[in-house]
């Protein structure tokens, strides 16, 4: 049995994870990875930034990203799934509320209150954001350990 998902099923493992992490490149090459919050909606991953950040700069300069998320303690339990593909900046109205509504969904149970944060945090939070739009390319990569048959041990 292979310890590969299915498309179907990477791409659950992708939405029901909380947190994922997304690499870009620097104008020099070098990538750069960040763990962030994150929707998948038809076959797309999309995150949203405040504008000013590095990140939507690295994406303008360079689309080819990567994106993990994993998870699992024991190896046996190891899950996860690793695209690469190009992001863009979302420009079209629509697919930003959509996008911005489905992460209001998924995580307004986890975010601080914007009062219990100092000034200079709650600013760049409250800025502008930009909406950020991963295509993966047609090879996703992703694996379950817990499909691997373990051969029982005897105990002595």
């Amino acid at each position: 049995m292979s310890i590969r998902l299915s498309e179907a099923e990477a791409w659950r493992v992708l939405a029901d994870a909380h947190t994922g992490i997304f690499t870009s490149l620097r104008a020099d090459g070098v990538p750069i990875s960040l763990p962030v919050w994150f929707v998948a909606l038809d076959g797309r991953v999309y995150i949203a930034s405040p504008t000013r950040r590095k990140k939507v700069a690295r994406v303008r300069n360079d689309a080819r990203v990567s994106f993990l998320v994993e998870s699992g303690e024991r190896w046996a339990e190891l899950r996860g799934v690793h695209l690469t593909g190009l992001a863009r900046v979302v420009t079209e109205p629509e697919l930003v509320a959509r996008v911005s509504n489905a992460l209001h969904a998924k995580y307004d149970a986890f975010r601080t209150q914007r009062s219990a944060m100092p000034d200079e945090t709650r600013s760049v939070y409250e800025a502008d954001a930009t909406t950020i739009e991963i295509v993966p390319d047609e090879r996703i990569l992703s694996w379950d350990n817990a499909r691997i048959p373990i051969a029982e041990t005897e105990t002595l």
